[in-house]
């Protein structure tokens, strides 16, 4: 008696089937593969593009201009102040009327 191991020639439906799923899965393994490793030199690319990029320039705010000076109240403090000298008899009243009229014109 002689015992074949299985049909010998072409495969039956089931190896054809089983075959086709290895086929298959070895087919999306790797194109998963590719699609990572594609995805990864992407990202390190733009890694390396951000590196080198220079830093984006800094908006600092403009030196606020200096502030007039106040002519009303600088002209106030010295009619206070030779206000204060007629007051105390250092200016006569002549030159106190020549004095405000020199500041006020």
């Amino acid at each position: 008696m002689v015992f074949r191991r299985g049909r010998v020639g072409r495969p039956g439906l089931l190896g054809t089937v089983a075959r086709t799923a290895v086929i298959s899965g070895t087919a999306t393994a790797t194109s998963n593969a590719i699609n990572r490793r594609g995805q990864q030199r992407a990202a390190e690319k733009q890694a390396y593009t951000e590196q080198q990029a220079p830093p984006p320039p800094q908006d600092y705010p403009a030196p606020a201009p200096p502030a007039p000076p106040a002519p009303s109240d600088d002209l106030v403090s010295k009619l206070k102040q030779l206000g204060e000298l007629h007051t105390a008899g250092v200016l006569s009243d002549e030159e106190f009327a020549a004095a405000k009229k020199q500041l006020l014109g």
